[in-house]
């Protein structure tokens, strides 16, 4: 019996999928305005912009499909040894099923294996199954923004030891 979802690295064909994730997960929380990651230039290129060094993104494809994904990367703005858990968005579809836990496994220890010591990550009042599982997964609430990655619509700050 196969899983019923997969975990994989992006590659150039889910730029498109991965971007309309974005744009209706993130307006759906009220993510939309200005200082939200939907505007972010690597939105329509994830591919590209994540084979930098210690990048990743990682989709989750469910019957063929991309319905949602997650990344790391260093913190812009912050110090060598913080990457920051950028873009984690799942289509409802995808929520509920255990693919976030194994989503963040995935990322954790990719960030692990790239060398960095503490993950950082920004969101916002109201994702509230999101902040849960941050919380599950060792995040600590912090209160302020870390870095400078742009995001000032963003209300609500986490940071991990790894």
């Amino acid at each position: 019996m196969s899983p019923a979802f997969l975990i994989r690295p992006i590659e150039p064909r889910d730029n498109a999928a991965v971007a309309a994730v974005i744009r209706r997960v993130m307006p759906a929380f009220g993510a939309d305005g200005p200082g939200f990651a939907i505007h972010d230039a690597e939105v329509d290129a994830m591919s590209t912009a994540y084979t930098l060094p210690r990048h990743a993104y990682f989709v989750l494809e469910m019957g063929g499909n991309v319905v949602g994904g997650a990344g790391i990367a260093p913190l812009d703005g912050g110090d060598a040894d913080t990457c920051e858990l950028r873009k984690m968005y799942f289509l409802p579809a995808a929520r509920g099923i255990g693919a976030g836990t194994a989503m963040m496994a995935r990322c954790l220890d990719t960030a692990r294996a790239l060398g960095f010591r503490r993950c950082y990550l920004e969101t916002l009042t109201g994702m509230d199954a999101a902040q849960a599982l941050y919380l599950r997964s060792g995040f600590t609430r912090i209160d302020h923004a870390l870095g400078a990655t742009g995001h000032g619509g963003c209300d609500r700050w986490y940071l991990r030891e790894l």
